[in-house]
């Protein structure tokens, strides 16, 4: 399995499994626990995952799938804007470790930017690590001027991603923010890698799927994780899925397929608002 550097020099997959969406409903939950415990078996054993989705669902989910075999896995969780105060944080983490069933979260992120003092937030992380809840804290969807205002604050210079929005058809991020986050030694971690299915009837996708024999989705995964320092994080609701997701791994882009997709999906010519979804 491919690995990507956190800032302290632990490794972690290049290839995650994502959960938003998941953890929504019975119908079907059967299906998504089967398609994480193959993610696993797989070698992705980075789940990320949050409070918001299913409200707790999704957590209550992977604690049932990594219930066994917690030690060997990289557990990512998020905490809502509004319950980013210090106290609340605090509160907010250990209902997530109550949802799955753990004694910590090995990263810990601000999911986005809302009212609460960036500083009273990291308090909050600081105090979790120390107390041993979390093991490595960062943030999500922030640009370069809030990542900035972050790091500067006591304890900011340990943040070990940003979890952005990155895929071909979303590639603000190259323009600034990207070789920000390089320079300061931090990985991005990419959701959406595949723009929730949207992007992958583009032609010129298409058409290096078809040399590889392989997927769309499967090349706009190889796109992105054949970059240093990105990770990507896909949702597989059934494991067919979470084994075609695995396949990008062995798949190897050549010049030509680089330039055709540039083509396709060009990069940024100047400086554009972070995206979210």
């Amino acid at each position: 399995m491919r690995q990507v550097a956190l800032p302290g020099g632990e490794r972690v997959p290049a290839l995650g499994l994502g959960t938003w969406g998941m953890g929504e409903a019975r119908r079907g939950a059967a299906d998504e626990a089967a398609a994480l415990t193959l993610g696993i078996e797989l070698g992705m054993t980075l789940i990320d995952t949050a409070e918001m989705y299913g409200e707790g669902g999704a957590e209550e989910l992977v604690g049932k799938v990594i219930a066994g075999r917690r030690q060997s896995l990289f557990i990512v969780s998020k905490v809502y804007p509004h319950n980013a105060t210090r106290p609340g944080a605090i509160a907010a983490c250990e209902r997530s470790l109550k949802r799955l069933g753990t004694d910590r979260i090995d990263l810990y992120l601000l999911h986005w930017r809302g009212e609460v003092p960036l500083a009273e937030t990291l308090e909050g992380f600081l105090e979790l690590r120390r107390s041993g809840k979390i093991r490595h804290y960062g943030v999500s969807n922030l640009d370069t001027a809030d990542m900035e205002e972050w790091c500067a604050l006591a304890g900011g210079e340990a943040t070990a991603t940003d979890q952005v929005l990155y895929n071909l058809s979303r590639r603000g991020v190259e323009w600034e923010l990207l070789p920000w986050l390089r320079r300061h030694g931090m990985p991005v971690m990419a959701y959406s890698p595949i723009e929730q299915g949207r992007l992958l009837r583009h032609r010129a996708l298409a058409a290096v799927a078809r040399r590889h024999d392989a997927t769309p989705a499967q090349i706009a995964l190889a796109w992105l994780i054949r970059q240093e320092g990105v990770i990507a994080i896909p949702k597989a609701a059934l494991p067919q899925h979470a084994r075609e997701n695995r396949r990008a791994l062995d798949i190897t882009l050549s010049a030509e397929d680089l330039a055709e997709l540039d083509q396709g999906f060009p990069p940024p010519r100047r400086a554009e608002p972070l995206a979210m979804l």
